[in-house]
């Protein structure tokens, strides 16, 4: 069975990938124990809230056409299925090492690369009319994530 998502689905997953990502950040901080490092885990969880804000912002000023949906689905089982997509492919539970800031980093700039390499690959499943160029935004701010991440990564070595 083929899906084709629109942009309300993809904003939906961001939005899922930032609750996820917020987690792990406070989940890493409750494990470290450098103040500054617990500090600098805990604003990037409060980053992750923001995205999540600023997707559900984007999701509402969303035309009609961009949140048609692209299937049938009268039990609405789509919500359910967008969650645990979103919820398997970025920031699902990994075993790494959470007392150590270089491993919780490494492994926090891997997921935003699988976010980005992710919204890329849903870049070809919505159409030009559903909103497909909405995800360069989703995109970028994944993008300025690494950037931030790998600057403390190098300021640790």
């Amino acid at each position: 069975m083929s899906y084709d998502f629109n942009a309300n689905d993809l904003f939906e997953m961001a939005e899922q990938i930032e609750r996820n990502g917020a987690a792990f950040y406070r989940k890493a901080a409750s494990d470290i124990t450098d103040q500054d490092a617990k500090n600098f885990l805990m604003d990037l969880a409060a980053m992750e809230d923001d995205h999540e804000k600023m997707f559900s912002n984007m999701k509402k000023e969303l035309s009609n056409a961009e949140k048609t949906s692209t299937v049938f689905d009268p039990e609405g089982d789509g919500a359910s299925y967008l969650k645990a997509l979103a919820d398997t492919r970025v920031f699902f539970e990994k075993t790494i090492d959470t007392t150590s800031l270089q491993a919780i980093l490494k492994e926090a700039i891997l997921a935003e690369k699988d976010s980005i390499v992710f919204y890329l690959g849903m870049k070809d499943l919505v159409s030009e009319s559903l909103g497909q160029a909405r995800l360069d935004d989703i995109i970028k701010e994944e993008m300025s994530h690494i950037k931030l991440l790998s600057h403390r990564l190098i300021a640790t070595k």
